[in-house]
């Protein structure tokens, strides 16, 4: 995996999520928007670096953190503020709403 993004696992999901804004791509290998998608965070995890950490969980692997955020569809991205869950948008998204949704976040 290229660029800025980093990849969680079940057993550093709430660490790593707990401080600031954390945008989470839940996906799975075997899912093609979820390939279209990995560029765009890459490119948003580089420009908006001081804002935001971009994690990718694949959900064959993390399959507690998945459950427990009742993600069913993919690629699910989600928005944690602190710790909670701020914002869920599902399917793939272009680069201009992913930064609209980390700067109404960040007000």
């Amino acid at each position: 995996m290229a660029g800025a993004l980093l990849e969680m696992t079940d057993d550093n999901f709430t660490q790593l999520v707990s401080q600031g804004l954390v945008l989470v791509d839940f996906f799975a290998e075997w899912c093609g928007p979820c390939h279209m998608q990995t560029p765009i965070l890459e490119q948003l995890a580089a420009e908006m670096k001081d804002q935001v950490r971009v994690f990718k969980l694949d959900i064959e692997a993390a399959q507690k953190t998945t459950t427990q955020f009742q993600v069913t569809s993919v690629p699910t991205l989600i928005l944690f503020k602190d710790g909670k869950e701020w914002k869920r948008v599902v399917g793939l998204r272009d680069l201009a709403t992913l930064k609209t949704l980390i700067q109404s976040a960040s007000k």
